[in-house]
């Protein structure tokens, strides 16, 4: 009985650790240079709070973004 009872006590933790283990895919050196990579970074809008508000009602109305962005920046 005693033998049984340690068995399974083994047989647990050995089940636990292999749960907390690295992935396969980590541990063969898989590179990350992909999620390494520098974003392309955009140009932003520079809206000032108005013009943010203007385009919020804008996208409420359904208007094209192109054609909302042309009228909030000639309005100035």
């Amino acid at each position: 009985m005693k033998i049984a009872v340690v068995t399974s006590f083994l047989c647990l933790m050995a089940s636990s650790v292999t749960a907390f283990a690295p992935s396969a895919a980590f541990s063969r050196g898989i590179s990350t240079q992909i999620f390494a990579e520098d974003p392309e970074e955009e140009e932003g809008l520079d809206l000032n709070l108005e013009e943010m508000f203007d385009m919020f009602d804008a996208a409420d109305k359904d208007e094209s973004f192109d054609d909302a962005i042309k009228k909030v920046k000639t309005e100035e």
